[in-house]
């Protein structure tokens, strides 16, 4: 049974579970940026996103579980983020997006589904925009697809804790460990600016998609959950009571079922 964190001590201490051991692991150099890949297992292909100032690592909850199953799982550090470098342009979902095909390119990934939590979830719904053949379902974990779906933000203890953790990682993980305050106003300014989708655009995806909101989320609106999955064709919405923007860290096992039957139902 996987522990429950719900304040993130562990979390800040110790970080997730540890990533598995894999020799199939590599960069792909791609648009001004070296992009680090990791791939776990065989069968369908699943892409894990991570989420803003994070890094492929927060999924260590999710990697077993998803092997497991019986696919194939690939994760991908963000343009920037964990161990990928980027180059001097700003931010955006869409570069990032692009990484990803990249990725998919290098690998020979015909198609897969792709798993974004927070700001990977968004560069998840993106290539169910862009490249709508490749991707074969999107799960959306606590997003935003325009600015008015994002809360104020209170500051609180948990979110103080995932911080600590991303700034430690970041100091050991990056290609410019000593640029972490420059990372995060970088990324800062991308989340203040975007994205900026309408209904128009969301009417237009046609891959499955199930739009995942916690009850407790720090940053995301239940109500634009609720109009991200009536506005795109076919949707499904799913609550995760008790839990908040870091519910794959919280209660993993709670997590895991959903996307478990998420995956059973794009992958079948």
């Amino acid at each position: 049974m996987l522990p429950n964190d719900d304040d993130l001590e562990n979390f800040e201490a110790h970080g997730a579970a540890p990533l598995p051991v894999t020799s199939d692991q590599g960069y792909v150099d791609h648009d001004g940026a070296r992009i680090w890949f990791a791939t776990y297992g065989a069968g369908s292909p699943v892409i894990l996103l991570h989420g803003g100032l994070g890094h492929s690592g927060n999924w260590g909850y999710q990697i077993p579980m998803v092997v497991g199953s019986g696919r194939r799982v690939i994760v991908i550090d963000s343009r920037g983020h964990g161990r990928s470098t980027r180059d001097s342009r700003p931010f955006t979902y869409e570069l990032m997006a692009s990484d990803v095909l990249a990725v998919m390119d290098a690998l020979n990934l015909e198609k897969a589904a792709v798993v974004g939590w927070s700001d990977g979830a968004c560069i998840a719904l993106v290539l169910a925009m862009q490249a709508p053949t490749r991707i074969a379902g999107v799960f959306f974990f606590g997003c935003n697809m325009d600015p008015s779906g994002t809360k104020e933000i209170i500051p609180s203890p948990t979110i103080d804790r995932c911080f600590s953790r991303h700034a430690k990682d970041y100091a050991k993980l990056s290609a410019t460990p000593d640029q972490f305050m420059a990372f995060v106003d970088a990324v800062g300014l991308m989340m203040k600016t975007e994205p900026n989708y309408t209904a128009s655009d969301l009417a237009d995806i046609h891959t499955p998609v199930a739009i995942i909101q916690s009850e407790h989320d720090e940053f995301i609106k239940l109500e634009h959950a609720k109009y991200l999955a009536g506005s795109i064709p076919g949707a499904e919405l799913f609550l995760l009571p008790g839990v908040s923007h870091f519910a794959p860290l919280q209660r993993p096992e709670q997590f895991n079922s959903v996307l478990q039957a998420f995956l059973d139902r794009v992958l079948a």
